[in-house]
């Protein structure tokens, strides 16, 4: 059976930066969780972060590749660099991915870590821009199809396509 990283937020933890959670009310989320296919991790956590904890954003003209790089930074309003932690938070959460089998991961959109197609822009103004988490492109990078909220379904056909390569393989 596929297992599907999850962010922790979306099955209710409490870990967003302002102590809250982001839960996704979806049947499919339900049914995954009865099968034991998610595997919960906030990688913002996971690497040292508290919570509550400043919002964090990727600075302005940088990308989670430089991020990742060590050339760009994740910033709070007063400019504190978070990067290192959300790096490490990314180390973590590939590794899980590795160690659990986890070949898919459903993240939290607009997330500087979990962001899968859209990340705030820098200005701490509430705005989004084009680009993803680090977090989602270290997932990536290491193999795992990764999918947003937006695109749950999609995520729930490739793991219908991946039963059924299965079962014609045998």
């Amino acid at each position: 059976m596929d297992r599907i990283l999850v962010s922790a937020c979306l099955v209710g933890w409490p870990v967003r930066w302002d102590g809250g959670a982001k839960t996704l009310h979806h049947p499919l989320i339900a049914e995954w969780a009865a099968e034991g296919r998610l595997v919960p991790l906030c990688p913002e956590t996971a690497g040292g972060l508290a919570v509550p904890r400043p919002a964090a954003e990727i600075e302005t003209g940088a990308d989670a590749a430089a991020v990742l790089a060590g050339k760009g930074r994740i910033v709070d309003a007063e400019g504190h660099d978070h990067g290192p932690a959300f790096r490490e938070g990314a180390r973590i959460a590939t590794a899980t991915a590795r160690v659990r089998g986890c070949r898919f991961a459903l993240l939290t959109e607009g997330s500087p870590s979990c962001g899968v197609d859209l990340v705030a822009d820098g200005s701490f103004s509430g705005r989004r821009r084009a680009g993803e988490g680090v977090t989602a492109a270290a997932l990536r990078a290491a193999g795992v199809e990764v999918f947003s909220t937006n695109d749950i379904e999609k995520l729930a056909e490739r793991l219908a396509a991946e039963a059924g390569d299965a079962s014609t393989a045998k």
